[in-house]
């Protein structure tokens, strides 16, 4: 099997953020940290996909270490790359604009006292009227509903007593409306979803439609469980989300992402007396067609800024997994780590890391390769 074909059966995951993987206080267990790493070390893309704004993904992704890799915002309208070099921490790849008036203001005829948020991509939001802290994501700017309605939007949130009951008279002014609670509802472009925006990113990855999967708890991950080919709906979920689903795992309290992300790792990287740092080096080795090669980078000292594993794909090297644990280590926790996890690595007589030391500059940090399989 060629690293290619390797890359190309790897799942994508499509993971929904609250209620699946952080509480109510925007927290997320050891057990959820711990799988989603062991999962990403295996060479799985994983993929945060909310309903939350554009500030609120950047929020969560970094409290999970998602600080890399594609991201699905507000319900599917914006699509970005996590990456922490740049600026923002992210690169917008795609925002699927509409224009908010008619369905601003058909709230306002069903509804009297209708609060309206747009969001202020990046930022936060503007608003009608203030909302508490902890209603929206990020700064809000008041803003009247006239300049409300005359710029073309990504996501407008309407909030009011009952609004609930006029999704249909909403998604007839030609967008599409999901309920978030009986006095929410989120509005996007017509036909947009998390599910649209998801196909988007498994057709930039070649990932087979038959290597996807999604893991969610409300109505708005009903079509993007439809759309992976291994749905899982967390126990908690309303009887609908759970019946869109292929399978149910764990509530939020039984860690049921965590379950769903470790059925996705080698068996070899399950052992609980491993450390984390041994887990990933398992898992990575195992998932991989070949022999892997860690490159590793120094920091200003002797702790690892990072620690990426490649594979030798006809004479090209590809990212085959990160390893989020070798952050923070040292090369000798690296060797200790990968002899704890029964894997092999090439030994000089004198100097072992001086003979797999690699830097372009005298001045820069020190880097090192480093071989691994598994004897």
């Amino acid at each position: 099997m060629s690293a290619r074909t390797a890359v190309a059966t790897r799942s994508l995951v499509a993971l929904d953020i609250d209620g699946t993987l952080l509480n109510k206080a925007g927290h997320a267990t050891k057990a959820v940290h711990d799988a989603a790493a062991l999962a990403h070390a295996a060479g799985h893309h994983l993929v945060p996909a909310t309903g939350r704004s554009l500030v609120g993904l950047l929020t969560a992704a970094r409290t999970l270490s998602l600080t890399d890799g594609w991201a699905v915002a507000s319900n599917g309208a914006h699509l970005v790359r996590l990456d922490p070099t740049a600026p923002g921490g992210y690169i917008a790849e795609e925002a699927h604009l509409f224009a908010p008036r008619p369905v601003i203001r058909r709230s306002q005829e069903l509804l009297g006292g209708v609060v309206v948020a747009v969001e202020d991509v990046g930022v936060g939001w503007r608003v009608s009227r203030r909302l508490p802290d902890g209603i929206l994501n990020g700064a809000q700017t008041i803003t009247s509903v006239a300049d409300l309605c005359a710029t073309p939007a990504t996501r407008v949130a309407l909030l009011g007593p009952g609004i609930r009951r006029f999704v249909d008279a909403l998604a007839a002014t030609g967008v599409t409306v999901t309920p978030a609670g009986s006095d929410w509802v989120d509005v996007v472009k017509l036909g947009v979803s998390k599910a649209t925006t998801l196909e988007e990113v498994r057709r930039r990855l070649d990932v087979p439609s038959g290597s996807t999967v999604a893991v969610g708890d409300d109505v708005n991950d009903e079509a993007m469980l439809r759309w992976a080919a291994r749905g899982v709906a967390m126990a908690h979920a309303p009887a609908r989300v759970r019946h869109a689903a292929t399978e149910t795992t764990g509530t939020l309290h039984d860690d049921g992402a965590a379950t769903v992300l470790r059925s996705l790792v080698p068996e070899a990287a399950l052992d609980p007396n491993l450390s984390p740092l041994a887990a990933q080096l398992a898992a990575t080795v195992a998932a991989a067609p070949s022999t892997v090669t860690l490159r590793a980078w120094h920091g200003t000292g002797p702790a690892l800024s990072s620690v990426t594993a490649w594979l030798l794909d006809d004479g090209e090297w590809r990212v085959h997994a990160p390893v989020p644990a070798g952050t923070g280590a040292t090369m000798r926790g690296l060797e200790v780590a990968a002899r704890a996890a029964g894997l092999a690595f090439p030994v000089a007589e004198d100097a072992p890391r001086a003979r797999w030391r690699r830097t372009t500059l005298t001045d820069a940090p020190s880097s090192y390769e480093l071989p691994l399989w598994r004897p």
